[in-house]
């Protein structure tokens, strides 16, 4: 995660805004109280002086109004005295006097400025004043220094002529050096205030911000799924009902966590366990999820294949593209059968969208269907070989049994042969429905064998006594029997058939003057039972069909010998009903040998006397 700068956190952030809010509130009340201090002070400054001045204006008048005579002081020498109260007069830096007409000054206060008493004036401000008959004043700069005064020109009435003016120098310099040490005051004052506010404001922004920090690092927690903490909470406020509602937050999003884990791990269990192939793709066809059994039906690897387009991983780019998916409605049919091996998949699709019908993806299920397709095609193929078996004697009996009725019956030559024919095909077809009854009790599922234990050596022997006696061809028979006996357990009767089916096999296919060689071993915990001929052998591509029902080698010469194609496919259901295995090993031209095994476990002969 991003680390947070200093100025970014909220903390400082809090501090900060408080602390400017105090500042520009004392600003605001600073410069409200400075300015009307300053001209509180300003003005108070100005009465005072304009007091004293009206009061020096009224002393004036009198003495510019008095009739003089020859023994008074002059007019000049009066104004001098009163004048001279302003020498020195605190604030007052000098006081003129300036007579109307001539615009000649009568008198000064300054004692080092007398010799300006009898000139003219050269003072605007003066002119002004008696000529618009009103008090002018300004804040001037002093001509040689660094110190502001305050000028006033007041004019001096007589009724309502003008009679002269009265010109004031004052030293309002002190009032700007109070109003600057009153800044100062209010400057530290601020300072002081605003430090103040600062540690208020750093403990202030805690009792906010720690839970908030607490919050944060709750969330920080939550994201890396830890949701065992909870958040302090630090009073009622709103701060704290925030915690509380945070505090339920996380307690839901853990049940809900859980929960989508727990989903997720059912799932995950689901996908990982089911026998079918899932597929599912984004909105644009890509594959975001792919489970293991459907990874090995297209042989491929779950990493390689996350964001493929589904088309190309079913190999349908040049028959279908993932619209044509998305609207497909049946199954299809995956074929990636090679000339060694058939392999087929089905193909179910299904829509992912929402309710108001976006598409969000599609789920593929694939269904290995090669075992089924190879079933159904037997199945047909029983069906037709059922047909065709019986379809050839049933036309034979039928031909001769029409030759029959249109009168052969009375020939004695062929009558005895075409009813020999028709009891020989009638024979082969009962023996037909025997075989598929048999098999067809095998495939049952409540088919159930009577087992018991039975000494094989001596039940072998019997057996064979029974072919050597009844055995037509000049064919020689070779036991190679152990002489203890060998118990196993076996239903006896379906053992019988079996031993039948390929002892006959063995004698229809042995030359004349050949030989069939009966052998038992112990292989570990197997018993192994093998009859051998020398007949012409089975072809290598043949020998793993052979136990197929109705697969024949040389078919023409199995029908003559009245063969069904079943025998050793019977052979087959019984050996796999007794939990043993059945096979063929040939050489053509030299014999075939069929053998068989059976569970056996060795035992001494009196356990079972």
């Amino acid at each position: 995660m991003k680390k947070v700068g200093f100025f970014s956190s909220i903390h400082v952030k809090f501090v900060i805004i408080y602390v400017l809010l105090i500042l520009v509130a004392m600003q605001i009340i600073g410069v409200y109280f400075v300015r009307q201090l300053e001209e509180t002070l300003r003005t108070n400054f100005q009465t005072s002086i304009k007091e004293r001045v009206n009061l020096l204006a009224y002393n004036i008048r009198e003495e510019m109004e008095k009739q003089r005579t020859q023994d008074d002081p002059t007019l000049e020498e009066d104004i001098r005295k009163i004048l001279r109260d302003f020498d020195d007069a605190g604030d007052i830096s000098e006081v003129m006097v300036i007579e109307s007409r001539s615009l000649k000054i009568l008198g000064t206060s300054h004692p080092g400025n007398q010799g300006v008493v009898g000139q003219k004036t050269t003072e605007l401000r003066i002119k002004q004043s008696m000529v618009l008959e009103e008090d002018l004043s300004a804040i001037e700069m002093e001509p040689h220094g660094r110190n502001r005064i305050w000028v006033l020109s007041i004019p001096i009435k007589s009724g309502k002529k003008v009679i002269g003016a009265i010109y004031l120098e004052a030293k309002i310099e002190t009032v700007f050096e109070q109003m600057k040490t009153i800044n100062g005051i209010f400057a530290t004052g601020t300072a002081i205030a605003l430090s103040i506010t600062a540690l208020l404001g750093i403990l202030l922004a805690q009792t906010i911000t720690r839970p908030i920090a607490d919050m944060k690092k709750q969330a920080m927690a939550m994201a890396k799924g830890n949701f065992s903490r909870k958040v302090k909470v630090y009073g009622n406020d709103e701060i704290g009902t925030l915690a509380i509602t945070f505090n339920n937050l996380t307690r839901k999003l853990q049940e809900a966590q859980a929960m989508t884990e727990g989903e997720r791990r059912k799932l995950s269990s689901v996908l990982s366990y089911m026998t079918d192939g899932v597929i599912a793709t984004d909105r644009k066809g890509r594959v975001i999820l792919i489970n293991e059994q459907a990874a090995e039906m297209l042989n491929v690897s779950r990493e390689t294949v996350l964001s493929q387009p589904i088309v190309s991983l079913l190999d349908l780019d040049d028959t279908n593209t993932f619209e044509d998916l998305l609207e497909e409605k049946d199954s299809l049919i995956l074929d990636y059968s090679t000339k060694t091996k058939n392999y087929i998949l089905r193909a179910n699709f299904s829509v992912i969208q929402k309710e108001t019908g976006f598409v969000n993806g599609l789920i593929c299920v694939l269904h290995d269907i090669t075992e089924q397709e190879k079933i159904d095609a037997e199945r047909r193929e029983f069906v037709a070989n059922v047909s065709h078996e019986l379809r050839t004697p049933l036309t034979t009996m039928r031909s001769y049994l029409e030759a029959l009725a249109d009168g052969a019956w009375r020939d004695e030559e062929l009558a005895p042969n075409f009813l020999e024919v028709t009891r020989t095909e009638t024979e082969r077809m009962i023996r037909l429905v025997n075989d598929l009854l048999t098999l067809s009790k095998m495939d049952s599922t409540d088919y159930q064998m009577k087992v018991e234990w039975v000494n094989f050596i001596k039940f072998f022997h019997r057996i064979i006594d029974r072919f050597e006696m009844t055995k037509e061809q000049n064919v020689t028979f070779q036991r190679n029997l152990p002489d203890q006996a060998m118990f196993v357990e076996i239903d006896e009767d379906k053992l019988t058939q079996v031993l039948y089916n390929i002892i006959s096999n063995a004698l229809k296919y042995s030359p004349e003057g050949g030989q069939v060689t009966f052998s038992v071993e112990e292989r570990g915990k197997w018993m192994v039972v093998s009859v051998s001929d020398q007949g012409m052998g089975i072809p290598k591509k043949s020998i793993g069909k052979i136990f197929d029902r109705f697969y024949r080698v040389d078919k023409a010469r199995t029908r003559k010998m009245g063969g069904t194609g079943l025998g050793l496919a019977i052979a087959k259901e019984i050996v796999d009903a007794h939990g043993g295995n059945i096979w063929a090993e040939s050489e053509e031209g030299k014999g075939t040998t069929i053998s068989f095994s059976l569970p056996y476990e060795r035992a001494e002969e009196d356990e079972w006397s």
